[in-house]
């Protein structure tokens, strides 16, 4: 789950802002949690792009 969607119980405010301390300290942990939490779409997608070509190379090579 990213955090962007996220909204405070305490400030009612997007969690992505950091407005109060209970958001900064959930947007912190989330960020620890989760490896992938930096990165953006296009970067996941293009991470995959890669992957796929890289197991289509090593098929197309035993094959």
């Amino acid at each position: 789950m990213t955090y962007d969607r996220l909204v405070c119980a305490n400030c009612a405010a997007p969690v992505s802002e950091g407005r109060c301390p209970v958001c900064r300290a959930s947007r912190q942990r989330l960020r620890q949690d989760n490896l992938f939490a930096g990165l953006n779409p296009a970067t996941l997608i293009a991470l995959l792009a890669v992957l796929i070509a890289a197991v289509a190379l090593l098929a197309h090579q035993t094959a």
